[in-house]
């Protein structure tokens, strides 16, 4: 393993003491949550790609209310959608008995509701003003300019890859840190194309080829539940692991009740991959929208975001009926070994067990 790869010269380029990232987890991960992450001593993490940037800096200042450690905050770095009117049309149409059994109308018209950061201005220039320690990227990675620009602040860059390819990029492109996203991961993939050919690696064999492919350190992620988990990862090579799912359950969650009963029923032992909530492949917990979506086609779907636009308005409407079974209720596949702890709490419990591990 390359030297710059060492356990710990990614924990003190992180400025963190353990090797434990929070995922950032858009709409599920909160202030609270990576503030309490952070000062136990791990990377607690922001998701900010489902918000605008004075959301994002309002996050930020919530973070920093609570805690003066380092924190990661993630921005989405797909490519925008190209609008496809008829597949649009024919989207809304299927999904229309869904909502009259609900008792809603669907939405007259989608639209992209997720500006990408390779083309957000004021969400550069917010984290080029509040400079977080760590910003992170998924679904590939911006211009070298915005990277020049975010390096220069003296922000330290993470990228999500699922594949050789996808770290050699990020590595060329800039950031000090992959994070290795096996198949096992909840919530959105991080493929660059969604529509190219996903070899669906596991994360066990995606850490082993980063250590020896790309000199940068690997950050593991993808069915980490425990410190047995975390051991194992730093044991093939990670320097770290990002673990999501594991703080699904702690107080500190933005998830709702429905998801919480959810992951804490059966469907966490039934995990699916699907495309139809958001437009994106996305590990999913076993729900109506999963069935729903096991058997349509991927060109069906309208593109990442403007299938969320009708994902989130289907699950508002079943939410308003009382079911919580479209909701997007991401989780990977360790999701059984899911605990309900506050983040804190957790977070020593992990530490604990990689060290006995």
């Amino acid at each position: 393993m390359p030297s710059s790869a060492s356990p710990q010269a990614l924990l003190t380029l992180l400025g963190i003491e353990l090797p434990i990232v929070q995922a950032p987890m858009a709409g599920v991960s909160s202030p609270a949550m990576a503030a309490a992450v952070a000062n136990a001593g791990a990377l607690g993490s922001i998701g900010v790609g489902a918000t605008n940037a004075a959301g994002a800096r309002t996050m930020i200042a919530e973070i920093r209310e609570r805690s003066n450690r380092p924190f990661n905050v993630n921005v989405f770095c797909h490519q925008p959608a190209k609008p496809a009117p008829a597949v649009e049309a024919a989207w809304i149409d299927r999904l229309r008995p869904e909502f009259n059994r609900l008792g809603a109308a669907p939405p007259a018209a989608l639209s992209e509701i997720y500006k990408s950061f390779v083309e957000d201005d004021d969400m550069l220039a917010a984290l080029l003003a509040d400079r977080p320690k760590v910003v992170s990227f998924h679904f590939g990675a911006p211009s070298p300019d915005r990277v020049q620009a975010l390096r220069d602040a003296g922000i330290v860059l993470l990228g999500s890859a699922t594949s050789v390819d996808e770290a050699r990029m990020l590595a060329t492109a800039g950031v000090h840190a992959v994070v290795a996203q096996g198949y096992e991961a909840g919530g959105h993939r991080g493929v660059f194309n969604p529509d190219a050919s996903d070899d669906r690696l596991g994360t066990m064999a995606l850490i082993r080829l980063l250590v020896r492919e790309i000199d940068v350190p690997v950050i593991a992620a993808g069915g980490i539940m425990d410190g047995a988990g975390i051991s194992a990862a730093l044991r093939l090579g990670a320097g770290a692991a990002q673990l999501g799912t594991a703080f699904i359950a702690c107080p500190e969650s933005q998830a709702d009740a429905g998801y919480r009963a959810a992951l804490a029923s059966d469907a966490a032992f039934h995990t699916v991959m699907t495309r139809a909530i958001s437009g994106r492949p996305a590990r999913c917990l076993a729900n109506r929208f999963t069935v729903l979506g096991a058997a349509i086609a991927a060109d069906e779907i309208p593109a990442y975001p403007i299938a969320y636009d009708a994902g989130k308005a289907l699950n508002a409407a079943g939410k308003s009926a009382g079911e919580p079974g479209f909701g997007a209720q991401w989780a990977g596949q360790g999701a059984p070994l899911s605990r309900p702890l506050p983040a804190a709490d957790l977070v020593a419990v992990l530490a604990a067990e990689t060290k006995a591990a």
